[in-house]
């Protein structure tokens, strides 16, 4: 049965500096889980909690129930993949599998069934006989999780596990640890900056900034209804749009002169400064549904094939804006452009940042 962990209003202090600010976090059985944010926000170090590495400065951390907090690293039934493979370079794949199995005393032949089952499940019983300096950065990542995999944890831990690749093996790596985490079952903890990664993998992301919790949900609930501006502009690529507009009368907003009709009561007094978000994928060009926004001259087209992202500068406000079309479009640098948006697709913000939910 896969492992829930819990923390409850745990802490992080180096000395004086806060690092993590008493997070409360459930992380369900079996979930894939992804930390994510900015450098520097601590999602590494509250992984590095979890997996014994760095001591609790206050709160607790529960394991099926059971505190953990002085509990050993050993002792807790996880297993971590860092970014750096690690990789004993002169011992051959099916060695560096098995050389923490040895140590802790297994018998070979448990050994050699547990190596040759990691290998299967990660297509890697090829390459059993070769030294890491012969394999791919791909096949090198596979035998570093190979070797977490062999010791059958009840959780999985990993550190930025991707950085390390270039473009296409990041992607392809994604999606085997996806698979594998389908076919494995076990609580698995992510942990990563590239939010194109969050998104694609997780069943829950939590969103992390200044060691605090900003959002956690799956990852349609946070782009869809993300709790405050950080998380709007976090998730996302490009990241979402944002203007500042005035309540008006009447159940709009103004946008310099133009009129936003809002399709939902803000209950926001008139008058009231606030933050409107659109998604560039939501903004729409020339004649179609939704309101006009007004015009706009385009300062930078890119082409990418299954879409096009146009980069202008509407003719109201001062904000350039980012607009994503589906296909190909014959827009050049200097057109003049309508914009128009479905007041369904707007999020709003307070001064705080925080959401308003209509």
């Amino acid at each position: 049965m896969a492992t829930t962990i819990q923390l409850n209003s745990v802490e992080k202090r180096y000395g004086a500096h806060d690092v993590i600010r008493g997070i409360d976090l459930d992380i369900k059985p079996g979930a894939f889980t992804v930390f994510v944010g900015p450098s520097g926000c601590g999602k590494s170090t509250l992984l590095r909690m979890i997996a014994g590495l760095e001591s609790i400065s206050g709160g607790d951390l529960m394991i099926d129930g059971a505190r953990m907090n002085d509990v050993a690293a050993a002792r807790r039934g996880i297993a971590m993949v860092f970014q750096s493979y690690a990789l004993y370079p002169h011992m051959s794949v099916y060695k560096n599998l098995a050389f923490g199995l040895e140590t802790a005393g297994y018998k070979r032949k448990e050994i050699q069934q547990r190596v040759n089952d990691a290998a299967a499940t990660l297509q890697i019983t090829d390459y059993l006989h070769r030294k890491p300096k012969a394999l791919s950065g791909g096949q090198r990542q596979r035998v570093a999780i190979g070797r977490s995999i062999v010791r059958d944890p009840k959780i999985f831990l990993f550190d930025e596990p991707l950085s390390n690749l270039d473009a296409e093996l990041r992607v392809q790596m994604r999606v085997e640890i996806t698979k594998l985490h389908e076919r494995l079952g076990n609580t698995m903890i992510y942990v990563t900056h590239d939010q194109v990664e969050a998104m694609t993998m997780a069943d829950q992301i939590v969103v992390l900034r200044g060691g605090k919790v900003m959002q956690a949900g799956s990852p349609l609930e946070l782009y869809n209804e993300p709790a405050n501006q950080f998380v709007a502009g976090f998730l996302g690529s490009p990241k979402m749009n944002f203007a500042p507009v005035r309540v008006a009368d009447g159940g709009a907003v103004t946008l310099d002169r133009h009129r936003i009709e809002v399709n939902r009561p803000l209950q926001v007094a008139p008058g009231e400064d606030l933050t409107l978000g659109i998604r560039p994928e939501h903004i729409g060009i020339g004649e179609g549904p939704g309101q006009t926004l007004g015009e706009a001259q385009v300062d930078l087209v890119e082409h990418l094939g299954g879409s096009t992202v146009l980069h202008v500068r509407p003719q109201f406000g001062h904000e350039p804006l980012t607009v994503v079309l589906p296909g190909q479009h014959t827009c050049r640098t200097g057109d003049v452009v309508t914009l128009r948006i479905d007041p369904a697709d707007c999020h709003f913000f307070d001064g705080e940042g925080r959401a308003i939910r209509g």
